[in-house]
């Protein structure tokens, strides 16, 4: 069979929806309500599990490189044993609903598809954990993030988000030399960046507490022009630079020349008032 890794993300949702939907109306069918609901059931069932199958091979098709990530392994057995026993279990619920329908004028026809039922919401159980490992794999461990479509540039950003986030818990955490350091190694692997270029300026400031520094970063640093956006950035950290470095004079003025440039702007005015 081909390589279907890529389809994972898709597939494991049609599970989750199909079954979940098909367990749910076989339950209102055997309350008695609707009948519509058995055949409706019946088909979400069969869907929902051809999709657990799919599921299940385009997740061991992927699981390679995400068992490779230092202290995901585990937990990315663990997320495959649950959809291997979901996959199991739905097949056995699919056989029944295949003997109620093989067998519709059978007086314990009821009885059959009762059992499908019961065994079908001990399924969900099942599917609800490894759905729940699936999301752990994704936002705790980061697996397969950025690898998905073999574009290195995904994994530069997988990198980018993993460092900011760090920067921005270590100053949160009081950790100010730490957070620094994170987005000095931030610009270093982007250079080519001013977004990222503004952020080590701006720890310089807020971190560091060092405006003179701030400033030699800002000087060596050109933002686009048509980016009004990264020109307000720009110019504030310089105004928090000038007032870090004592120059609050330089700091009124570079907020006023930016005041005029974009005169609705509040965060600005704010900041001529708290410097005034």
């Amino acid at each position: 069979m081909p390589n279907i890794a890529y389809w994972h993300p898709q597939v494991v949702h049609f599970v989750v929806a199909l079954l979940f939907v098909g367990v749910a109306l076989r339950l209102i069918w055997l309350a008695g309500r609707w009948s519509f609901t058995g055949p409706a059931a019946a088909l979400l069932i069969f869907l929902g599990t051809a999709a657990a199958v799919v599921a299940v091979k385009s997740g061991t098709d992927a699981h390679g490189p995400a068992e490779r990530i230092p202290g995901a392994r585990d937990a990315v057995l663990e997320h495959e044993e649950l959809g291997e026993r979901t996959r199991n279990i739905f097949l056995v619920v699919a056989a029944l609903e295949i003997a109620a329908l093989a067998w519709s004028k059978r007086p314990w026809r009821r009885w059959v598809l009762a059992a499908s039922g019961v065994i079908g919401v001990g399924g969900l159980a099942v599917l609800y954990e490894a759905s729940e490992h699936g999301g752990e794999l994704v936002y705790r461990y980061a697996s397969n993030v950025g690898l998905r479509y073999g574009d290195s540039s995904d994994v530069q950003r997988l990198l980018l988000a993993g460092l900011y986030q760090q920067a921005m818990q270590d100053r949160a955490a009081k950790r100010p030399e730490a957070a620094a350091q994170t987005l000095e190694q931030l610009a270093t692997r982007f250079p080519a960046d001013p977004s990222i270029q503004l952020l080590r300026a701006e720890s310089k400031v807020l971190d560091l507490k060092d405006g003179k520094a701030a400033l030699a970063a800002l000087a060596g640093l050109t933002v686009p022009p048509d980016n009004p956006q990264l020109r307000t950035r720009y110019g504030l950290i310089q105004a928090d630079a000038y007032v870090a470095a004592g120059f609050p004079d330089s700091a009124r003025a570079t907020l006023e020349a930016l005041s005029r440039a974009f005169p609705t702007n509040q965060r600005i005015r704010q900041r001529l008032e708290q410097l005034k």
